[in-house]
């Protein structure tokens, strides 16, 4: 009777230390989760921006049981580049993948390696071609709608130029302009130069184009290309729109240099909304932009990239068409600064 006493407490010492054992092995497993973040290139002001919210959105989402590694990497504004990067991540383990195409239109490589190793890809900032998305049902697309941006950009410009009519120095009656674009082809410089200028004109506003240039996105370039028209028209260059902050700020130091006095400066329109962006919009250098939802962007891609990996529902996203999450743009000017200089 003893013995079996004895026999049953060991039994029960031996279960006791088998739970304890699940259980300790249970608290020590962590999940680890790896996203592979391809960019077309880490010279982009907002695509750094977006990137370090996006860093920030998976640090929020990490926890005891939860480990997730962000790999970044640049294409090098090289498609070839861009594909061997992606080969890497994914020979690397990578769970899932952010893609920003450095050809929007040339996305079936990177498509054909994820649904090989059934990798969900989630592309922004450069909305590649619908017929491309369709291509597998885990690649959706995350970013801003560049005609809202367009139009709204167009909007401020209409308002100020109906509010002031010092913007028409020459009082002709038309609005001599100039646009700063982004790349050749890239589909938000085709979307927001049309929309800006069709916003304008639709309401009213009488245009004269006198040079559209591209500056490819970039700040220094914008200087040189402003800095060449200031020298040619002087100070008969009314508007400006570029394209997005950064050329609006190349704009604006190529009118520094040359010691322009405000009265004789154009009015200035960006898109984006970024630091420096809004710094020059409090202190009036730049009249308005056009505030792209990083925050928001990131936030979204983050959520679908542990849902995605994770094999969780998606049915909750605000899906359009099943592959698109838009964030809306919004107007900001001397106005409503203040609220976006917090952000």
């Amino acid at each position: 009777m003893r013995q079996s006493r004895r026999i049953g407490v060991l039994l029960l010492l031996m279960i006791f230390m088998v739970f304890q054992g699940c259980e300790k092995q249970e608290v020590q497993e962590k999940t680890t989760l790896r996203v592979g973040v391809a960019l077309y290139t880490q010279d982009d002001p907002f695509i750094n921006a977006l990137t370090d919210c996006l860093k920030k959105e998976f640090q929020k989402k990490e926890s005891d049981t939860l480990k997730i590694i962000m790999t970044v990497r640049s294409g090098k504004e090289e498609q070839s580049v861009q594909n061997h990067v992606v080969e890497e991540m994914i020979d690397a383990g990578c769970d899932v993948l952010c893609v920003d195409l450095v050809d929007r239109t040339a996305p079936s490589k990177i498509i054909e390696m994820a649904k090989r190793e059934e990798i969900p890809i989630i592309f922004f900032n450069r909305e590649p071609v619908e017929e491309d998305l369709m291509q597998w049902e885990r690649i959706y697309y995350i970013g801003g709608d560049a005609r809202q941006s367009g139009i709204m950009q167009g909007e401020l410009a209409t308002r100020l130029i109906q509010e002031n009519s010092r913007i028409d120095r020459n009082q002709d009656g038309k609005i001599q302009y100039v646009i700063m674009e982004g790349e050749a082809e890239h589909q938000d410089t085709i979307i927001r130069t049309n929309c800006s200028v069709q916003t304008l004109t639709e309401n009213g506003v009488v245009l004269e184009k006198l040079r559209y240039q591209f500056a490819n996105w970039n700040r220094a370039q914008a200087e040189n290309k402003m800095t060449q028209l200031i020298h040619q028209y002087k100070d008969g260059i009314e508007l400006v729109l570029a394209n997005n902050d950064e050329m609006a700020l190349g704009v604006i130091a190529a009118y520094d240099k040359l010691n322009y006095p405000p009265q004789k400066r154009p009015a200035i329109f960006g898109i984006d909304g970024l630091k420096d962006g809004l710094e020059a919009v409090k202190n009036g250098t730049l009249q308005g932009t056009v505030y792209q939802d990083k925050e928001g962007q990131a936030l979204q891609m983050a959520n679908l990239a542990v849902d995605l990996a994770k094999g969780n529902s998606i049915t909750g996203y605000p899906l359009q068409n099943g592959k698109y999450i838009m964030l809306p743009y919004q107007k900001v000017d001397g106005e409503n600064i203040v609220d976006y200089m917090k952000k």
